[in-house]
């Protein structure tokens, strides 16, 4: 029985087993797609039984949707969480959009951005698999508005400033350099996103970025 606080809090074996087995599906689900990841491919994938998956997810859907989860939780981890001690407004609309351009151009799954991937894939699909998708992008795109609408809220973007169009802009930036960067092997992809996202702040900008310390 745990008796200390490191041992209370550490991953048990099951939960440890069971993170490896979600990182090998969004592996799966980034290169191949998330429709054709099932049970059957991911024990082939892993080297596990299909029973053995089957007791933890229990349909294909059922391990889908633990597989966006998991993603989602990764892209928290390494986006929100580390933005959130910045000041709101236009400093912590920066942070975000680095720390992104930052996970995306160091992810390691092998088709590149696993949302990117499987939000093409499901766009005009339906059901839960879309449905969660779709909540979990546009949740994502209202934490940059809100952000840019805090920014023009406190002057630090020009009463002009378009929230919605800039954040529009912004996030169309960073997809492309995925894509640039998955289709034509781009390596300098990111760092054109980095300028093009840094340029069209400082045009809405009512003053101009930071020094390059920033994580812009």
């Amino acid at each position: 029985m745990p008796t200390t606080l490191e041992e209370r809090t550490r991953p048990s074996h099951g939960e440890r087993r069971r993170r490896a087995i979600l990182a090998a599906a969004v592996d799966l689900g980034s290169a191949e797609g998330l429709g054709s990841l099932s049970i059957a491919r991911l024990a082939e994938a892993t080297g596990m039984s299909k029973s053995g998956l089957f007791a933890h997810f229990g349909s294909k859907q059922g391990l889908q949707l633990a597989t966006v989860d998991a993603a989602q939780a990764d892209f928290e981890r390494r986006v929100l969480e580390p933005a959130q001690h910045r000041d709101p407004g236009l400093d912590r609309l920066r942070a975000l959009l680095g720390s992104w351009i930052d996970y995306v151009d160091g992810i390691e799954f092998r088709g590149g951005c696993f949302f990117y991937q499987t939000t093409s894939e499901y766009g005009s699909q339906s059901g839960p698999v879309h449905d969660r998708l779709a909540q979990l992008a546009l949740s994502w795109i209202r934490s940059l508005v809100v952000e840019a609408r805090v920014a023009r809220r406190q002057r630090e973007l020009r009463p002009e400033a378009d929230p919605e169009q800039l954040v529009f802009g912004l996030h169309a930036c960073v997809q492309e350099a995925n894509w640039a960067r998955q289709l034509f092997g781009d390596v300098r992809a990111f760092e054109r996103a980095r300028s093009a996202v840094r340029a069209a702040i400082d045009a809405a900008a009512s003053s101009p970025s930071p020094p390059r310390g920033d994580t812009l």
